[in-house]
């Protein structure tokens, strides 16, 4: 049986803050900008806000990756759908053609949420706008010794993730007692990273250190490959792999199309009322 190669950590880095005040601290964890860097992820933001934060905002050309941390997260959209996030759920909302969203904590201590944006292939931009509201209790999963895996998208050892997803997407959460390892298959050419939600670990073929709230990014490579973690204190983290787009990149705030004038037309359709309004 031949031994896929290990793949290393390539740069580590920790949140950043670009927004702070009275009701929201936002740090980039996934700093966008970045497109064939992190291409197929656009962004991740570590956010802990209350009511009030956001308002009624427009998306198209991508797709938002919310999981809920701590608090109740309601949201609801021009579309008609609502409904409520606790810890450990996940949204896969696929912004498509265009949609009007409003998110807001249930309770006034607020809520922490990752929300990661993840780009569209040029060919489903402006695909019909689709919620995946994927349930803590009720995601695939599995367990091994002393580690329990649930799959929101891809695969692991068998086991099929809970999203429908526009491109290869693996997203897992895996949990290690101390002392514990695991290792993971990655599919050639794979971009991805590792989020760090509790503990200390050592990740990669050189065992990077990595602790609470950093993001490790693989090295990449073209052959598959695999990922190995090491648990130093009881872990919890975050893996999170995609096929790169390589296609052109134009983004202004909520929109994320592939050229300039596209852009343009986006704005003109939500002006226009084509996204739709949330009822009152």
């Amino acid at each position: 049986m031949t031994t896929l190669p290990s793949r290393r950590i390539a740069s580590t880095n920790a949140p950043q803050t670009l927004h702070h005040d009275a009701i929201r601290e936002g740090r980039a964890a996934v700093m966008p900008g970045l497109w064939e860097r992190h291409d197929p992820f656009l962004s991740m933001m570590n956010d802990r806000f209350k009511p009030g934060a956001f308002g009624p905002h427009p998306h198209r050309g991508f797709e938002t990756v919310t999981y809920v941390i701590s608090g109740d997260l309601a949201h609801e959209d021009s579309k008609g759908s609502s409904g409520v996030l606790h810890p450990g759920d996940v949204q896969w909302m696929t912004a498509g053609r265009g949609v009007v969203h409003n998110e807001s904590p249930v309770n006034d201590s607020g809520v922490h949420v990752l929300q990661l944006w993840v780009n569209l292939p040029a060919k489903h931009k402006l695909t019909d706008f689709r919620y995946q509201d994927l349930r803590a209790e009720s995601v695939p999963a599995y367990t091994q010794e002393g580690v329990r895996v649930k799959v929101f998208a891809g695969e692991s050892a068998g086991v099929q993730g809970a999203a429908q997803t526009f491109s290869p997407i693996t997203f897992l959460e895996i949990t290690l007692e101390a002392g514990r390892s695991f290792t993971h298959p990655i599919a050639p050419d794979d971009n991805g990273f590792i989020y760090v939600l509790q503990g200390q670990g050592r990740f990669g073929a050189d065992g990077a250190r990595g602790a609470q709230d950093d993001t490790l990014w693989l090295e990449h490579l073209t052959e598959a490959s695999q990922i190995t973690l090491h648990a130093d204190t009881d872990l919890k983290v975050l893996l999170l792999t995609g096929q790169p787009l390589r296609e052109p990149v134009a983004a202004y705030g909520p929109f994320v199309m592939n050229t300039r004038e596209q852009l343009m037309q986006a704005v003109l359709d939500y002006q226009s009322g084509e996204f739709g309004q949330i009822a009152a």
